[in-house]
């Protein structure tokens, strides 16, 4: 009889209080078992019942816990990753793998080294909007893409004071990650990453602009990000041979757990704005219902993965092409020239 899994999550911020403990709590066959955090009572205002310790290595002392997520800021990332692999841990990392080409490259090889998994929340991958142009390329409904456009824009015109808005990077190794993981998801490596990556807002502490185009021998594509977009309902403009798909709004999953509702239920991840499909086959375009979003399949996966009875759903391998565009893109951004991705593979 396969047992239940025991997680331990380092750090109760957005991302372990919106992305990973809720998740955690639903998912059958994992039980949440520890969290590292210096604000206990933060903690068990949520989770009355869960073990807070306080610092990582108590956490990774216990025998209990087989799966570590990685929910710390993006700078100790890997030094986290690496300790609970030592430590015989299977480990979950927040977007972004790594700061560092280098970093993501030692945390494969001591994943390797330990044997266990070692898998990325590229959660948006099971987005609403996105599970619709999957299911559309899959169909043929749009042809051949030739130009695709993806944003994550908002409206931030005051930077916020916390680490996030001052992170290395800035919003193109914060929301970068999501819209480079869907774009590598869809059309595999491109052959070489042009992006311009600004910091627009007064006072702000890191960049938050980019706009950012993947060149492919065949279709062009353009990931853009700005914090100071008042109208920023467009995500998707997807131009293919047959036809066009574009989406408005996004995904609700997220702001479904940030108000604190549990994952699940009648209409969980149900995206009511619909996208238009516009084909050669109706050229006046035409509403198109979205898939529902499911955050749960990744957490579904997760387990059966580390059971060994289906693939890791986010390889590392994945994970470091991911972070392969993000360093071209902040080396093309820096030299103002487009960057060639040369061939191999951590």
């Amino acid at each position: 009889m396969i047992g239940t899994i025991g997680v331990g999550l380092i750090g109760y911020g957005l991302g372990g209080r919106a992305f990973h403990a809720p998740f955690v709590g639903v998912t059958p066959g994992l039980s949440l078992r520890g969290i590292v955090s210096r604000d206990p009572a933060k903690v068990h205002a949520d989770l009355p019942c869960v073990r807070v310790v306080p610092t990582v290595e108590a956490l990774l002392d216990d025998r209990a816990i087989e799966l570590v997520i990685v929910s710390s800021p993006d700078a100790l990332h890997a030094e986290h990753a690496l300790a609970a692999l030592a430590a015989g841990k299977h480990v979950l990392v927040d977007k972004p793998f790594a700061t560092s080409l280098a970093d993501a490259r030692a945390m494969i090889d001591a994943s390797e080294r330990a044997g266990r998994l070692l898998t990325v929340f590229h959660n948006r991958r099971w987005d609403a909007d996105f599970r619709t142009l999957r299911a559309l390329l899959a169909d043929g409904r749009l042809g051949e893409v030739m130009t695709y456009e993806s944003r994550f824009d908002r409206w931030r015109p005051v930077p916020a004071a916390t680490w996030k808005e001052a992170r290395p990077g800035g919003s193109w190794f914060d929301l970068g990650p999501h819209l480079v993981d869907q774009a590598l998801l869809l059309f595999g490596r491109p052959l070489a990453v042009s992006a311009d990556i600004a910091t627009l807002r007064a006072g702000a502490p890191a960049p938050d602009y980019f706009h950012a185009t993947l060149r492919y021998a065949d279709k062009r594509v353009t990931l853009h990000s700005s914090k100071l977009a008042a109208d920023h309902g467009l995500r998707f403009t997807v131009h293919g041979t047959r036809g066009t798909w574009t989406k408005h709004g996004i995904d609700p999953q997220e702001a479904a757990t940030i108000a604190g509702q549990v994952p699940g239920g009648a209409g969980w991840g149900e995206d009511l704005q619909p996208g238009r499909l516009t084909t050669d086959q109706d050229p006046g375009g035409a509403p198109l219902p979205n898939r529902a979003g499911d955050y749960r399949l990744f957490w579904s996966a997760l387990v059966a993965a580390i059971h060994g009875t289906v693939p890791n759903p986010v390889t590392p391998q994945q994970a470091f092409a991911v972070m392969e565009v993000l360093d071209a893109g902040s080396r093309s951004a820096a030299a103002r020239c487009e960057i060639s991705l040369a061939d191999g593979a951590p």
